[in-house]
């Protein structure tokens, strides 16, 4: 049984291209084409092709958000998405595997290659062309060298003092550390001129963008780990972490 494709580009001369392409292609049969994101959609729920081609940047309703969408459709009947772009960007790749895509390819890709990647993807495997592989792995590399960097910054700190400094990225004044960690505000006032010394930093500022950095706190407001206790955060100053004064020093 051949492979039915559903083509989606908003480029009409690109588009026309595709269909041709595949329509030539043995054992592939291209049922219908759109040029805008929802057009695809729609076909999609229609025509229950085996494999949408899809570009990433469209009108209407871009290649990503209509994968999200034809991707949450009824299982029995789900097409899958390969999506094909000029974008080579890892944050393109991410969103649109994360949304279900089940390939990705740059569209200077050989057109027997295409062919071929259409009739992966329809046998249920996953398909990235090679140059986007190596980029999601450099990135990855990169990524986790940074953490790898700033971990090692975080080297020297005691465990006493990492909490401290977890709780000081996450916004809260020494007071509301103190409360926190059952200690007195003085001594949570040496473990922060402690941890700055150790870390090789001049102002509390440099030591909260050197946790996230180091992954020690994630880049939503709060730690790691865990939260933050309702009374210490009713007390919370707003720039409890990079603010001025006693609490800062």
């Amino acid at each position: 049984m051949n492979v039915t494709v559903v083509v989606a580009d908003d480029h009409a001369l690109m588009r026309a291209g595709l269909v041709a392409l595949l329509s030539a292609a043995p054992g592939v049969d291209v049922v219908g084409e759109a040029g805008d994101g929802r057009r695809a959609v729609e076909l999609a729920a229609t025509l229950h092709p085996d494999v949408v081609l899809m570009d990433v940047r469209m009108p209407v309703l871009d290649g990503i958000a209509a994968t999200r969408l034809i991707v949450g459709s009824s299982p029995e009947q789900q097409p899958r998405v390969l999506m094909l772009t000029t974008f080579d960007s890892p944050e393109y790749v991410y969103t649109a595997l994360g949304v279900g895509a089940s390939g990705f390819l740059l569209k200077d890709t050989p057109p027997d290659r295409i062919a071929s990647a259409v009739r992966t993807v329809a046998a249920g495997d996953m398909l990235i062309t090679p140059v986007i592989t190596r980029d999601l792995v450099e990135t990855y590399a990169r990524h986790h060298r940074a953490l790898a960097l700033g971990r090692s910054r975080l080297g020297p700190l005691t465990n006493r003092e990492t909490d401290v400094l977890r709780l000081v990225a996450a916004g809260l004044s020494n007071a509301d550390i103190a409360d926190r960690l059952v200690l007195s505000e003085a001594t949570v006032k040496t473990h922060v001129k402690r941890i700055m010394q150790k870390l090789g930093v001049s102002s509390r500022a440099q030591a909260v963008v050197l946790a996230y950095e180091s992954g020690l706190v994630v880049p939503r407001g709060g730690t790691a780990d865990d939260g933050v206790p309702p009374a210490a955060a009713r007390r919370r100053r707003p720039s409890g972490a990079l603010g001025s004064g006693a609490g800062a020093r």
